[in-house]
């Protein structure tokens, strides 16, 4: 892994993201389209807590075989037997042995003829039959609380990037990769049925957060790298930005790894041990949004980047000025070959620093010379020893000292 990481980050392989771009925006419009879609047709299967409703949980019971059949069963008789309706019921297994039931919104009357009918069925006392009721005006609230944390979380993200990297159009690209990590990751909610809740809101806003640093971090190196390109005129934007994202691959994977770990860790306890609720809810949509984040701050922010600035007229030249250069010598690419006889990004960034700009009408492109040697620091042809400085003779201590000159008498 660390040799593939030195690969990546000295240019000897990786993949062309930028100029393949076009084919990463079709595979993502493509999902963005079937999450529109689904959007659309099914809609969010939005929680208790938005649609408002009544709640039920049995604990302790005995014989949770057949819960979801027989719980169902006994909430619709109860109901008709008190004179209302449960509508759509549904049933939730929590943990060993407690089970959550979900109605419609129910009057005191039922809702006491359900309790007792659950506690029968299921042979637990009554008071181990919870019931509550959640108006929808309490998830309205929630939902116009969270739209409002994300417009002003835009806001200052756009005007933060904007003054940091010196353009718009980074911070431009930045929001759209968000924005499409926030669409696609409602549409898969809504593909795969899974329930929004107040824990899922605060999950989709920390995802967020999550795609930002990971394209901010890419952001920072194209930054780095199209300034050292302009200064030399030996990479064009694109080059410069698709080099940065190979720089940085191996800790965009590594950071999104070491979250991925812990949030499915608790996932699977969530499943298999706790049952569904806010732990549950929230490691879902995080596991879900990491994923996207990483893919997204890859194969999108950087190549909507490239797409926004290479019409610029000053890295039109700075195209046009790495084209020569490397035309002359014999069509290679900077970020593969040239880096790799460099080596170490030092070195690179100390020929950087030595090369003269490329002039405009240039046909042809030197690299810099080393500086010419001394002739006492020169080697000898046989490849001994280099001598000695004229001032400094052989001595028998561990280090050469110098000679000292008899000071002139007065």
């Amino acid at each position: 892994m660390s040799d593939f990481g030195n690969d990546l980050y000295t240019g000897r392989r990786g993949l062309d993201y930028v100029g393949r771009r076009k084919l990463w925006f079709l595979l993502s419009g493509i999902l963005l389209a079937v999450c529109v879609a689904g959007l659309a047709v099914k809609g969010l299967n939005l929680g208790l807590e938005f649609r408002g409703g009544s709640e039920f949980r049995v604990s302790q019971i005995a014989d949770p075989s057949s819960f979801e059949t027989r719980a169902k069963q006994t909430v619709d008789t109860a109901a008709a037997k008190a004179g209302e309706q449960a509508g759509n019921v549904t049933v939730t297994k929590i943990g060993a042995n407690s089970i959550r039931v979900q109605t419609e919104k129910l009057e005191e009357g039922p809702t006491q003829a359900v309790r007792n009918a659950l506690g029968q069925e299921f042979k637990v006392g009554t008071d181990q039959v919870s019931s509550t009721f959640v108006g929808p005006s309490w998830g309205q609230s929630v939902s116009q609380q969270a739209l409002r944390a994300l417009l002003i979380f835009f806001v200052i993200v756009s005007v933060v990037l904007a003054l940091y990297f010196r353009t718009w159009k980074m911070s431009a690209a930045a929001i759209i990769a968000m924005l499409h990590d926030m669409v696609i990751t409602v549409g898969l909610y809504t593909l795969l049925g899974f329930e929004i809740t107040p824990a899922t809101m605060i999950g989709f806003l920390t995802v967020l957060a999550y795609s930002l640093y990971d394209t901010v971090v890419v952001f920072d190196k194209v930054k780095e790298n199209v300034r050292s390109a302009s200064h030399t005129g030996r990479q064009s934007f694109s080059q410069a930005a698709n080099l940065a994202v190979n720089q940085t691959l191996v800790r965009s994977i590594n950071t999104s790894m070491m979250s991925v770990l812990p949030v499915s860790v608790v996932l699977i306890v969530g499943l298999l041990v706790i049952g569904p609720g806010v732990l549950l809810d929230l490691s879902l949509v995080l596991l879900v949004g990491i994923l996207v984040g990483a893919y997204s701050s890859v194969f999108i922010a950087t190549p909507v980047l490239a797409m926004l600035r290479e019409g610029e007229p000053g890295l039109r030249d700075q195209a046009k000025r790495a084209h020569r250069y490397q035309e002359a010598r014999g069509g290679a690419n900077f970020s593969g070959v040239l880096l790799s006889e460099l080596g170490s990004h030092d070195t690179h960034s100390t020929m950087l620093d030595r090369a003269e700009p490329v002039p405009a009408g240039a046909t042809s492109v030197s690299m810099p010379t080393a500086r010419p040697a001394s002739p006492a620091q020169e080697r000898p042809a046989g490849g001994g020893r280099r001598p000695l400085h004229p001032n400094v003779t052989q001595g028998s201590g561990p280090r050469n000292q110098p000679r000292r000159t008899p000071r002139a008498k007065r």
